[in-house]
């Protein structure tokens, strides 16, 4: 597959009417797809939606619930639900009554999911640090204030129709 480069340079499209806006968020779409083939093919043994929502879940403070965690991948019910399915047939997850309110399912971690990230880690890493070599730590700190900001006028817009 060619990189975004290689694309852009092909003299196959021509986004030159594109506005700078619209040239971003196709560029951020581009790239998504891109990084999502590269970590299905670096894991083999789950995706990359998986992998991000085990992220997601060791990053709660409690065990998120599926509400919880469906905001904050930004994604449907139905859509982490089936991510979470996937998880559950791997053992890497498992969900568990609320303590408080047994009507809430709270979303758990297993000890095999947990040795698999520790595996994982150590085979990620390269790949991560080479990603981001030649990248900035303000050129990362504007890039992150730049989808947040994005992300809060994407949340204002839908509100308002």
């Amino acid at each position: 597959m060619k990189n975004l480069e290689e694309v852009l340079q092909s003299g196959n499209v021509d986004f030159s009417s594109v506005p700078s806006n619209g040239y971003l968020m196709g560029l951020l779409s581009a790239f998504e797809n891109r990084f999502q083939a590269a970590a299905d093919n670096l894991m083999k043994e789950i995706s990359w939606k998986q992998f991000f929502a085990i992220i997601c879940i060791n990053a709660c403070k409690e065990p998120p619930t599926l509400k919880e965690l469906s905001d904050i991948l930004g994604s449907s019910h139905q859509n982490v639900k089936q991510i979470l399915l996937k998880l559950e047939q791997k053992g890497f997850i498992e969900f568990r009554a609320d303590d408080a309110d047994k009507r809430k399912q709270r979303i758990h971690l297993t000890r095999s999911c947990q040795k698999f990230c520790e595996k994982n880690d150590a085979m990620s890493m390269p790949f991560m640090n080479h990603l981001f070599s030649d990248i900035s730590e303000r050129e990362l700190e504007t890039t992150i204030k730049t989808i947040l900001k994005l992300e809060n006028n994407l949340q204002e817009a839908v509100s308002h129709e």
